[in-house]
């Protein structure tokens, strides 16, 4: 006699934010039932918490009690602006300097509103109208003919008739006539299925709900420019860099501390090495220290998700290949970011060794100090 018992699922890196934060969604879905546009999980107001926190205060349930805790590092107005958007069922476009969250923006605002971010297409110079209409399961097709069983739905159609968000990560890197196939689809609201004529398929109408996120990297390369017809179907907003240090700096390290807990190790990097680093990214992005020195800018961006990356690395290797001072491996790591897209940013950076880096050495900082002796460590 045999027995089974059931496997536990397979564990995941990264759970969505709709499962990373049900608890939340659940509480604030409960704690404010003010009114909601059609289709949405969380009235607006709620949607705004959930993304901005409840500034430290405990949010009461009937024996419960919960404070929100920020995800996003941004203006509040912003996200405000989105959620406006969104409650209108128009579309939203997100854009700004690579790493500035727009993503996770695009996620936090979809699981908030619909309680999926699953619903999403990857732009690349590879993707087709398919990916924004529909295909065909082509075993089925053969088969059967063009049926509703054999029709197989985009993102943006599930989306479409469920009354959800769909996202588009990366729009402006999908060919010119692939981007305008969203140009009927947010004006008509509707998508037809020609090979379904005569059939209560051959037109899909969205669902009270439907709307489109959008994301764009405007200055990357590769990028296709927008038709004037499909502009005029999105709200832009620019997603901005981290403005306060200390808020730049507390994210990286919160990052950081979840991406080497994932890794199967704790956390051993100083905060002073994380506030290192994390000045070096901004002294570079923004062509200025906190002293108000120029510092010449190097043409890949320092974004904070890079700033994550770096950090993550250094408590990587502080777990599993222990060997001195963390602040030894800042510089190439620093390295192999800035070497990305230019050759000519790696003087920049012996550059900026030479102005900020000397300067507060010779001020008198012990880290500076230690970070200039190894400047030979970047030829």
């Amino acid at each position: 006699m045999s027995t089974t018992t059931a496997s536990a699922p397979p564990a995941r890196q990264i759970l969505p934010a709709e499962e990373r934060h049900a608890a939340e969604l659940a509480f604030l879905a409960a704690h404010d039932e003010g009114p909601r546009p059609p289709g949405w999980a969380l009235t607006p107001r709620a949607v705004v918490t959930f993304i901005c926190g409840s500034d430290g205060k405990a949010l009461e349930l009937p024996g419960q009690r919960l404070v929100i805790a920020p995800k996003f590092v941004g203006e509040r107005a912003l996200v405000e602006r989105c959620v406006v958007t969104l409650a209108g069922e128009r579309g939203l476009l997100l854009v700004g300097e690579p790493g500035t969250a727009k993503s996770m923006l695009s996620e936090l605002l979809s699981a908030a509103v619909c309680g999926t971010s699953a619903l999403t297409v990857q732009g690349t110079a590879g993707t087709t109208e398919d990916a924004f209409r529909y295909g065909w399961n082509y075993a089925l097709l053969l088969a059967q003919g063009p049926t509703r069983q054999a029709l197989v739905d985009s993102p943006v159609l599930s989306a479409m008739r469920t009354g959800r968000v769909a996202r588009v990560e990366e729009i402006t890197r999908c060919l010119p006539e692939v981007q305008d196939a969203l140009v009927s689809i947010l004006s008509d609201r509707r998508v037809s299925v020609p090979e379904l004529s005569g059939t209560d398929d051959a037109q899909v109408a969205a669902a009270p709900g439907f709307t489109v996120i959008a994301t764009a990297n405007l200055r990357d390369r590769g990028v296709s420019e927008m038709s004037a017809a499909l502009k005029r179907r999105f709200n832009f907003e620019t997603v901005q860099p981290i403005a306060d240090a200390e808020a730049e700096a507390a994210l990286v390290r919160g990052q950081a501390v979840a991406a080497v807990q994932r890794a199967g190790a704790a956390f051993g990097v100083d905060d002073a090495v994380l506030d290192v680093l994390v000045t070096v990214f901004r002294d570079l992005r923004t062509g200025r220290s906190a002293e108000g020195w120029d510092v010449e800018r190097p043409g890949t961006v320092m974004s904070t998700a890079e700033a994550v990356q770096v950090a993550t690395s250094l408590g990587v290797a502080t777990a599993y290949l222990p060997a001195g001072d963390t602040l030894d491996l800042v510089p190439g790591h620093l390295l192999g970011v800035v070497r990305k897209d230019d050759p000519a940013d790696h003087a920049r950076l012996l550059g900026y060794w030479d102005g900020p880096v000397r300067r507060r050495a010779e001020d008198g900082s012990a880290l500076w100090r230690r970070l200039w002796d190894l400047r030979e460590t970047l030829r």
